[in-house]
C-alpha cells in the first residue's frame, strides 16, 4: 500500500463550495497557507463569483461526467469539499435537494477521484449535526456514536459512511464535523446573522419586532475565521491515512442569552416575538463537543471572542442595510 498523500505538500488545489459563506473565508487562507499551489475553485454553472488567487471551473458536483472530466484534467493532490446544501432548518422542506447535493455531490467526486487522482487527499466537511440525538448523553467526541435527527444530519452521517469504501484503500480522507460557526457573509437562514440582519432592519428604521424560534438551546457558536484556521491546521498535520476531527469551542451559550448580546448592541430598542415557523419540529436542548484530538495534534484552539464575532455580524448586516 503507497504511503498517503502529504497535503501540507499540495501543489494542485481543488475546491469545491468555495463561493459560499465558510469559502469567504477559507480561500484567502489556502492562497496563503499554499502561495506557490495551482489552486482551482469549482463553481456552479452561471455563477460569477471568483476568489482572488483562484482560477474557476463550473460544474455541479452532482454531475458524475462533469467531475470526471474535471478531475481526469485538473489531477487534483488535495481537494476540500464544502459544497453542500448546508442548512439542517432548509432540509426539512428540501430533504431531496439535500440528499442529492450532500450525499450525491461527495460520491461522484469521490467515484472520479478514485478513478483519476488515486494519490488525492479528500478533505470533507462534515456536520456535528451527525451526533444528533446523542447531544442528550452530554459533549460528543469523535467516539460519540452517530444518531442523526434530520435529512441534513442523515445526508454528511450517510456521505461519512460511503466515502472510506469509494475512496481508493490508500487514498488520504480527513473528514471534519465543525460545531455551529457564523460570522460576515453567513445567510439568515442560520440564527445569528437572522437575528443581525433583523436588528440592523430595525436600525435602519424597520418595525422595531425581532422574530425568533427556540430561545433556551443551548448551542456552541465558533468564528468562521477560527473554523478555517483550524481545516489548514489539519492540512499541515500529520493525519494518518484515515482521521476524524471534531472542530469544536466545547463552550455552549444559550441562544436567548446570544439575543441580549446582540440587544445590548443594537443603536434601537425592540420587542421579541415568537415565530412558529423558526421552530424546528425536534430540537437537542444542548449540544456541546470535544475537539481534544485536534488540539492535541496540531494546538488549535478558538481564538475570537464571541463578542467579537458578533460585533462583525452587525457590522456586516448593518452594511448590507444602510444602518
Amino acid at each position: 500500500m503507497a504511503p498517503a498523500a502529504d497535503a501540507s505538500r499540495a501543489a494542485r488545489i481543488l475546491l469545491t463550495g468555495g463561493t459560499g459563506f465558510v469559502g469567504a473565508h477559507l480561500a484567502p487562507a489556502l492562497v496563503a497557507a499554499f502561495p506557490h499551489a495551482d489552486r482551482l475553485l469549482l463553481r456552479l454553472p452561471g455563477e460569477t463569483a471568483a476568489r482572488e488567487g483562484w482560477r474557476t471551473a463550473e460544474g455541479h458536483v452532482t454531475d458524475a461526467a462533469a467531475m470526471t472530466r474535471l478531475v481526469a484534467d485538473f489531477k487534483p493532490d488535495l481537494v476540500l469539499h464544502l459544497a453542500a446544501q448546508s442548512s439542517a432548518g432548509a432540509s426539512l422542506k428540501a430533504a431531496e435537494e439535500t440528499w442529492r447535493v450532500n450525499f450525491d455531490g461527495t460520491l461522484e467526486l469521490a467515484s472520479a477521484l478514485a478513478h483519476h487522482a488515486p494519490g488525492a487527499t479528500f478533505f470533507f466537511v462534515s456536520s456535528s449535526e451527525t451526533y444528533g440525538e446523542n447531544f442528550r448523553s452530554g459533549p460528543a467526541d469523535e467516539t460519540t456514536p452517530l444518531a442523526p435527527a434530520n435529512a441534513y444530519a442523515r445526508s454528511k452521517a450517510a456521505a461519512e459512511s460511503m466515502l472510506p469504501d469509494v475512496l481508493r484503500a490508500d487514498q488520504r480522507l480527513i473528514v471534519v464535523r465543525p460545531f455551529n460557526h457564523t460570522g460576515p457573509g453567513q445567510d439568515t437562514r442560520f440564527v445569528l446573522p437572522a437575528f443581525a440582519a433583523q436588528i440592523a432592519d430595525i436600525e435602519a428604521g424597520g418595525p422595531p419586532v425581532l422574530r425568533t424560534g427556540n430561545l433556551d438551546a443551548m448551542r456552541e457558536f465558533l468564528d468562521v475565521r477560527d473554523v478555517s484556521a483550524a481545516y489548514v491546521a489539519l492540512l499541515r498535520a500529520d493525519t494518518g491515512a484515515r482521521a476524524t476531527f471534531n472542530v469544536a469551542s466545547g463552550r455552549a451559550h444559550r441562544v436567548g442569552d446570544i439575543l441580549e448580546m446582540l440587544r445590548a448592541r443594537s443603536r434601537r430598542a425592540f420587542t421579541v416575538e415568537n415565530d412558529p415557523e423558526r421552530m424546528r419540529p425536534s430540537d437537542i436542548p444542548h449540544a456541546a463537543g470535544s475537539s481534544a484530538r485536534l488540539h492535541a495534534l496540531t494546538g488549535w484552539a478558538p481564538q475570537i471572542p464571541l463578542e467579537a464575532t458578533l460585533d462583525a455580524l452587525l457590522d456586516y448586516w448593518r452594511a448590507r442595510r444602510g444602518a
